[in-house]
């Protein structure tokens, strides 16, 4: 909703200026011009990019107008799980966790906490790593290294759609200067017509370069500056689980390896030290 308001004020700000000025919106309406803009756009966007690119492209903007913020079901169960499965590793080994590891989404442990189970990239991470200890000792610092490497590698490639808009955003002031030019062409086609007719070709064209600054700084490149943000609020989760499990790797008690997660969250869906406890006890009853 935040979003879909924003892109109506900012709708109403620049072609509600535009018409207070006396300029006329039928004016501004030149479907060759945006066909030749968007379909250039998308077509350098498909050019440019791995086909995986697009599809991951495709689901964050979806998931970015469908949640907005961070779900607030996620953190106190992920913790409620973590700290169910550290207290079990404690107290009778990693041999526990097999089953559930093995089948997340049917283990009677994990089935408590199903806003954990939507988040299938946290969900892998999380039996990955249990499994990966399950099998072998990792020293703690050893474990550390390699989750920040994962970390890194995952955080890169969801970065790559936010990137590849990001260079539309760039391009597109220069496809519709593109169009603009090729407006300019067909009006000195027409040179010898009527002059009323050579203004409104010279209007349509720049028409093209209004679009093409239009769709650079108010579409495609706040789109890519919030696919950022939503990647990081995902890459947050993962960092979160990362300290969980070093800490816990270290011998730290469940509570203290929580903590140390919590604090790599994001400020704002970050709770207090005692909010994670009310979780924690609330859980218990």
């Amino acid at each position: 909703m935040k979003k879909m308001l924003g892109f109506i004020g900012l709708l109403l700000a620049v072609f509600g200026g535009y018409a207070s000025h006396g300029g006329y919106l039928s004016n501004l309406w030149q479907p060759a011009e945006m066909v030749i803009i968007f379909g250039a756009g998308i077509g350098a966007l498909f050019i440019a990019n791995p086909i995986d690119v697009i599809k991951d492209m495709w689901h964050q903007l979806k998931d970015l107008w469908a949640n907005e913020s961070e779900d607030p079901e996620l953190y106190p169960q992920v913790f409620g799980l973590m700290h169910v499965l550290l207290s079990q590793l404690q107290s009778q080994g990693m041999k526990v966790l097999d089953e559930h590891i093995e089948n997340p989404n049917e283990s009677s442990m994990f089935l408590m906490y199903p806003a954990v189970l939507k988040q299938e990239e946290l969900l892998q991470f999380i039996v990955d790593n249990l499994r990966m200890q399950s099998m072998a000792k990792v020293a703690p610092h050893d474990l550390e290294t390699l989750l920040e490497e994962e970390i890194e590698r995952i955080h890169e490639d969801h970065l790559r759609p936010s990137e590849a808009l990001s260079k539309v955003a760039e391009a597109m002031p220069g496809f519709g200067i593109l169009a603009a030019v090729m407006g300019i062409i067909i009006t000195m086609g027409s040179i010898d017509g009527p002059l009323t007719m050579i203004g409104v070709k010279v209007a349509a064209a720049l028409v093209g370069t209004f679009i093409g600054i239009f769709a650079c700084y108010c579409m495609f490149d706040p789109l890519a500056t919030a696919l950022e943000h939503l990647v990081d609020r995902h890459t947050a989760r993962l960092r979160c689980m990362a300290a969980i499990l070093v800490m816990h790797a270290k011998g730290k008690p469940p509570l203290l390896a929580i903590d140390a997660g919590r604090r790599q969250i994001q400020h704002e869906n970050r709770p207090s030290f005692i909010e994670v406890e009310r979780w924690l006890e609330a859980q218990q009853l």
